[in-house]
């Protein structure tokens, strides 16, 4: 088609290529917006989850040193520095000095071989000094909780000998009475003699 000399045919045709051509690039451009769009997003998750990791570290970082701090705390008291060596010599004959230790038949946890009912003994000790602070039976597995049992049940039974400390360990507050705790102190005395 031809007028005044114009072939409109070729025009047409020049133009669909351009408007082909423009269509094209503003599709490859939305395409690579939203390809870029989908790589920001996962970055922002990337740094997000970093940043929640990192935030997790941090916290557990802080309960072990509050854990080291209290852990110092407790050896730094005038009693568990008097009892350091009796302490070692029981947890050895109980655990191996092994804070994972565990005794199915009579449920004796951790580092000292805690029970329930001394748990339930050191709880009802704190209540009637008019402390809040209470124990859990999980408590057992922390080396430094134990030792804080330990040292409640001692100290408030008016346990002052390693004799008495062992026997009434082993016994409950009347081990002195019970003739099965001699033996128990023998090997407490042996350890704390090696």
């Amino acid at each position: 088609m031809e007028i005044f000399g114009i072939n409109f045919k070729k025009i047409i045709m020049k133009d669909n290529i351009i408007y082909i051509a423009v269509i094209m690039a503003v599709t490859m451009m939305l395409l690579f917006t939203v390809d870029y769009e989908r790589k920001i997003e996962n970055i922002s998750d990337e740094l997000i989850f970093q940043t929640d990791s990192m935030q997790h570290t941090i916290d557990s970082l802080q309960q072990s040193i509050d854990s080291l701090s209290q852990r110092y705390e407790i050896f730094d008291s005038e009693p568990a520095r008097e009892l350091i060596d009796l302490i070692n010599a029981i947890s050895h004959i109980e655990s191996s000095g092994r804070d994972s230790a565990y005794n199915v038949s009579e449920d004796a946890v951790g580092y000292l071989q805690i029970r329930q009912c001394m748990v339930k003994d050191v709880n009802r000790i704190l209540k009637r000094k008019g402390s809040l602070e209470r124990y859990a039976y999980k408590d057992r597995w922390i080396r430094y909780k134990s030792i804080q049992m330990f040292n409640i049940y001692c100290e408030y039974y008016k346990l002052n000998t390693a004799e008495e400390i062992a026997r009434c360990w082993n016994g409950g507050p009347k081990g002195m009475e019970n003739e099965m705790t001699v033996k128990y102190w023998k090997k407490v005395e042996n350890q704390l003699n090696s």
